[in-house]
């Protein structure tokens, strides 16, 4: 858990899933709701409330893969999103994780950004040609 200028980050349960129901819009209610069983969402809350949460999965079941980061769109640009990833990142080098992964859209310039300034390189785009229009950019970020 942190604690800092009133927000505080756990990792989500059981009380959460409604809100994440709702939030989290890019999977189906059962993948949401597997993620949740599988402890793979990290919740922002401010004033006990939710405001941003962290998706996250294993690719190849090992590699700790950023999903999604989705902070509601009022409290956007206050640092959510950056405390809910470094929660994230120091949860997984506790479990003996040396290497992160995430993606995004390659006309996605923003997010790919942000991504440079926490410390992901780019390793990769892969097209998926009639599933998505543009390809998609892989960052990893090594935590040795």
């Amino acid at each position: 858990m942190i604690e800092r200028k009133n927000l505080m980050i756990i990792g989500a349960d059981g009380r959460h899933a409604d809100w994440l129901l709702a939030h989290d819009r890019h999977v189906s209610e059962q993948w949401a709701k597997r993620s949740l069983s599988l402890g793979e969402y990290i919740i922002a809350e401010q004033q006990g409330e939710p405001v941003g949460f962290l998706r996250f999965s294993r690719f190849w079941g090992t590699i700790p893969f950023l999903d999604l980061i989705m902070v509601v769109p009022d409290r956007q640009r206050s640092g959510i999103g950056t405390a809910l990833f470094q929660h994230w990142e120091a949860a997984m080098q506790e479990e003996g994780a040396t290497l992160l992964m995430t993606s995004s859209q390659s006309d996605e310039a923003e997010p790919q950004a942000w991504h440079r300034r926490n410390g992901f390189r780019d390793a990769g785009r892969i097209s998926f040609g009639h599933l998505q229009s543009v390809p998609e950019v892989f960052l990893v970020k090594d935590l040795r």
